[in-house]
């Protein structure tokens, strides 16, 4: 059988000095995307309803 070779990993990737993750992009991304979704059914309700 072959044994695993533990001694090659892959490098972790660079972390801020503070520590903590970035998410503003994610934010912003997910704000719009809401923001799309609330204009698309009150533009629907308004389309719909006159």
């Amino acid at each position: 059988m072959q044994e695993l070779d533990t001694d090659k990993h892959p490098q972790e990737q660079p972390s801020d000095a503070d520590g903590k993750p970035k998410f503003g992009r994610l934010l912003l991304l997910l704000a719009f995307g809401v923001a799309m979704v609330v204009a698309l059914t009150f533009g629907s309700l308004a389309y719909y309803t006159s």
